[in-house]
């Protein structure tokens, strides 16, 4: 039983450490000095490059003669992005700044710098000391169809629409619960969740549960030591999406990751 926990122990330390190291790169989340929507004409934002502007399709970039470049390629004219609504971002590189692009209902661009200061602030994240009581087992109980499901975001009036497989039930001191998943990494699931711990220990308006493909059964492992925090819980300039309805725990899960030191004033 020793070995087990201390094994449980030392791989947890090791995804903590490079969720850490992921969170301090240094044109991260946490590099993120500025974030602007933009506007159906062309303008020029402060301490940026180049103007910018959106249509209902697309956002677009002319360099003005700046030094600009996009997946490898400079930038010598008007440029033209035309991305997924909450999907994917893409970026500009302008000296050692990169000028992120996405698609969030409009068009916005934010600006990721190394010198941030809450980059060169960060010590990283406090969690709950990891605990193996915290791994669930649950059941995934897919869909007959794929259902989009719409989402609130941390930014008022903004709304996200994610795809979601299907449902996880699992039990808590005898309780059935269910939580929405989407999907995740490969195979993989994905859970956006409060619990009575959030706005107390834990960043108030969400937290995400990565979980492993459910096995042939539908059998899945609910990891609540790894619960983590999304970009919003860091900074002011991300826009990440609130769980859906009914991904709210009633009970305190006192696990995973804390409020970060960044939101303790």
């Amino acid at each position: 039983m020793s070995t087990s926990l201390d094994t449980f122990t030392q791989d947890w330390h090791g995804w903590k450490s490079q969720r850490e190291r992921d969170l301090a790169d240094p044109l991260g989340w946490l590099a993120l000095v500025s974030l602007d929507w933009l506007e159906d004409k062309p303008r020029a934002y402060e301490g940026l490059p180049g103007v910018w502007w959106q249509d209902a399709d697309a956002a677009y970039l002319d360099p003005q003669g700046a030094v600009l470049s996009h997946e490898g390629e400079r930038v010598t004219g008007v440029h033209r992005f035309e991305l997924v609504n909450s999907g994917a971002t893409t970026r500009v590189a302008a000296g050692d700044i990169e000028i992120e692009v996405a698609r969030r209902g409009g068009y916005l661009i934010r600006t990721h710098d190394p010198k941030a200061p809450v980059l060169n602030a960060f010590r990283g994240i406090p969690a709950y000391e990891p605990d193996p009581a915290w791994v669930l087992s649950g059941s995934f109980e897919a869909f007959d169809e794929p259902r989009p499901t719409t989402v609130g975001a941390v930014v008022e009036g903004l709304s996200h629409v994610y795809v979601s497989p299907g449902i996880v039930r699992f039990e808590r001191d005898g309780v059935e619960h269910t939580l929405t998943a989407f999907n995740g990494k490969e195979d993989g699931l994905l859970i956006l969740f409060t619990d009575a711990t959030s706005g107390v220990t834990t960043y108030a308006a969400n937290r995400s549960l990565a979980v492993p493909a459910p096995a042939e059964d539908g059998s899945v492992a609910l990891d609540f030591t790894r619960a983590a925090n999304l970009p919003c819980a860091f900074t002011d300039f991300a826009t990440c999406p609130l769980p859906p309805a009914g991904n709210d725990l009633p009970f305190a899960v006192e696990a995973g990751e804390k409020l970060p030191y960044e939101r303790l004033g």
